[in-house]
Parts: structure tokens; C-alpha cells; sequence
């Protein structure tokens, strides 16, 4: 890790609709305990796997840079949200390691729910060739994968050394132990809808945005 070239650089995508604190804390921590400069925040635009985001793309994005403003740790790519079509994990890794190319270790980070399901995922057996794996907990989801094929892949991608994350540009799997915090979107619109109010649930500027624009009314 001694020179700034090939430091680790993290991507974090979702649908952040809206963004909250059980997205940006344990990134957070997740942060400290691998030595991340940084985390690029890629909100979806038409995400393939799940329901339609109900704030539109510029919404999203707005609520992203509030949440995220004054904090060095995060930065936004819009990229996802400029496309017209699906929002594939591995088109958008492809084209990022063509730009930064093929030696900087590069990491995306996803919760243990979505590695529960990473082989629904399209091309999934590419992502490995192309980043790590950072696995942040998930209240109410097993650390077990559901079949034995699944868990060997695990045990040969997986590393607790982060220093290894640092010197390989991908193929490593890291589960971070982070903070449990059992925040939903899906609870907050629910809230937002029956007018009660979240303002622990998130960053108080994207709190306002909603107020101000009624979104999930």
C-alpha cells in the first residue's frame, strides 16, 4: 500500500431511493476496516432485478450529493442514471476497468443479502474477474451460502487479509464485520406514506428534499 497508484477504490450501487443511514454507516465502517481513500456512490437507473424506483433519476441522484456533501469519504458517479437501458453490475465494472485499467485493485461493495444471491446476477461468474467482492452484514441473512457449490466458491474467493484487497487488483471476497443497522427504503416509504416521521432513519438534508418535493406520499 505504499504508493498512491495502487490504492483500493470502492464502488457502492443501489437504488437509493431514497438514500439512508443503513446504506452510508456501514460503508462507513466498512471503510476504516479496509483502508478505502474513497467509495463511489452509482445510483441504478433501471435496476433488472427488483421494482421500479418510485423518485425519478434526478431525485435520486439530488439525494445522493445532500446526503453525501462534506463527507471527503464519498463521492457520486452518475453514469447508471444517464442510460436508457438496465443497469447490468458488470457492463458498468467493465467500462471502469477499462478506464482505470487492468492493475488497480478495485472493490464493489454489497450486502450480505445480495451475495446471498450473486449467482442470479447476468454474467455473475465475470465479476470476480474484475473486482473484489466487500460484503457489508445484513440483520436477518445467513453468513452460509444456500448450496455446497455456492460455499466452495466462497471459501476459494474469500480472504480476511486486507492487505491482499490492496496489492490484487480483483478476485477476492472480504465479509466485513459492520454494523447491524436495520434501516430499509422500503420501511421508510412505508413510514413516509402513513405521514410518520423518519428523520433518524436518514441524513437530515435528504429528510428536507423529501419533505419539500412530497415524495412517497
Amino acid at each position: 500500500m505504499a504508493n498512491n497508484e495502487s490504492r483500493l477504490s470502492a464502488l457502492y450501487g443501489g437504488t437509493f431511493d431514497p438514500i439512508h443511514y443503513g446504506h452510508l454507516k456501514p460503508v462507513e465502517a466498512l471503510a476504516k476496516q479496509v483502508v478505502l481513500q474513497q467509495v463511489t456512490i452509482m445510483p441504478n437507473n433501471v435496476p433488472p432485478h427488483r421494482p421500479q424506483p418510485l423518485a425519478n433519476s434526478q431525485q435520486r441522484k439530488k439525494m445522493v450529493e445532500l446526503a453525501i456533501e462534506g463527507n471527503p469519504l464519498f463521492r457520486l458517479d452518475d453514469r447508471e442514471l444517464r442510460r436508457e437501458t438496465p443497469s447490468y453490475t458488470v457492463e458498468t465494472l467493465e467500462q471502469l476497468r477499462a478506464e482505470i485499467g487492468a492493475e488497480q485493485p478495485l472493490a464493489f461493495i454489497v450486502g450480505q443479502d445480495s451475495l446471498l444471491s450473486l449467482q442470479r446476477w447476468h454474467r455473475w461468474e465475470t465479476l470476480l474477474t474484475l473486482c473484489h467482492l466487500l460484503v457489508c452484514q445484513r440483520p436477518g441473512y445467513s453468513l452460509s451460502m444456500k448450496t455446497p457449490a455456492e460455499q466452495q466458491w466462497l471459501d476459494e474467493h474469500q480472504t480476511t487479509s486486507v492487505e491482499q484487497l490492496h496489492s490484487h487488483p480483483a478476485g477476492k471476497i472480504y465479509l466485513a464485520q459492520t454494523p447491524m443497522v436495520d434501516i430499509s427504503a422500503t420501511a421508510i416509504r412505508q413510514r413516509l406514506e402513513q405521514h410518520l416521521p423518519c428523520d433518524d432513519l436518514l441524513p437530515p438534508a435528504v429528510a428536507e428534499f423529501i419533505r419539500q418535493h412530497q415524495l412517497y406520499r
